[in-house]
């Protein structure tokens, strides 16, 4: 198996940088500059509550920005490699220009099409979200984005799209990990998401971080950000969506159904079988600070998103 718990970092690559912002200062420039307001105490019902509304209301005391070196140097990007540093170290040789995505199923409108006209005259907007991964570790980041349900709807999907499906490149000749032997992975990786969840104000298509165009190794051009579900199902890199009837397939749900179910929401009372999600990792931290914190049910994110899964058993639709 694939994913594992990660080796700490050393405590040389986490110093923090003193020209980083908090969290309270880079959200006090959103506010200035794009009308971001803080809000509490909304509910999911509250149609006039946008998702930049939604994603500030959600953030904890403590949720500081990681800073942006850690982020885009300690990744999981199989498609280049297994170590968290390999995204980093070789993700340049992914060519993002031009960027074509192919569209099909259950949608009026499908077929190739380019990247920069999928996206021409949608509203770019600033999310600071919650990051948790699988693997028990999390982060605090400043994404720019799309929010998901202005891409999608421009293409029509019909009644009969229940889910969208998601496709990152595979291109083994600017992908290492993709020539691996030792992946295990039967490429390309594939997530998926029902059109509920697609459709919610939180759901983004991150296009940058940090004020800056998306790094090669953090998913560019564009990746799906779900900020209450484990980072895995946050698809980088994507080349397809496919509107379908049926749940898709995802890639770590068919490579270990046990331990990595479909939906992935962030869930500390049920446990990965060889680790506790009950708590996380919060970078930077070191050998001697571990910075363990208390993981929130659907990443801190439940006001927003627990009606979702309303008469489920969450336990089973792990």
């Amino acid at each position: 198996m694939l994913i594992r718990k990660p080796d700490d970092i050393r405590s040389s690559e986490i110093t923090p940088e003193s020209v980083y912002r908090s969290r309270r200062e880079f959200v006090k420039d959103l506010a200035i500059g794009g009308g971001l307001l803080a809000t509490a105490g909304f509910s999911h019902s509250a149609l006039a509550v946008s998702g930049q509304q939604m994603a500030q209301a959600a953030l904890q005391p403590g949720d500081d920005l990681t800073p942006e070196r850690i982020a885009t140097s300690y990744n999981n990007f199989y498609e280049f490699g297994m170590d968290k540093a390999d995204p980093a170290q070789h993700a340049h040789t992914m060519s993002t220009q031009p960027w074509e995505v192919m569209v099909s199923g259950e949608a009026a409108k499908t077929g190739k099409f380019d990247l920069s006209d999928i996206i021409k005259g949608l509203s770019v907007e600033e999310r600071i979200y919650r990051f948790r991964c699988v693997e028990a570790w999390s982060m605090v980041i400043p994404w720019s984005g799309i929010e998901m349900k202005s891409v999608l709807e421009q293409f029509e999907p019909n009644g009969n799209a229940q889910y969208v499906e998601f496709t990152t490149l595979e291109r083994p000749s600017e992908m290492r990990g993709q020539r691996s032997l030792f992946s295990g992975i039967d490429w390309p990786y594939i997530e998926g998401l029902r059109m509920d969840e697609a459709y919610h104000p939180l759901t983004l298509m991150a296009t940058g971080l940090y004020g800056k165009d998306l790094p090669n190794q953090n998913g560019a051009p564009w990746r799906l950000m779900v900020p209450w579900k484990y980072g895995f199902k946050s698809v980088k890199s994507i080349v397809k969506i496919h509107f379908t009837a049926r749940q898709p397939k995802n890639t770590w749900n068919v490579l270990a159904p046990n331990e990595y179910g479909f939906y992935g929401n962030v869930n500390p009372a049920v446990a990965h079988p060889r680790w506790s999600q009950a708590s996380e990792r919060r970078l930077p931290s070191s050998l001697l600070n571990q910075n363990r914190i208390p993981t929130l049910p659907f990443n801190g994110y439940a006001d927003q998103v627990a009606s979702l899964y309303a008469g489920m058993d969450l336990r089973r639709n792990f």
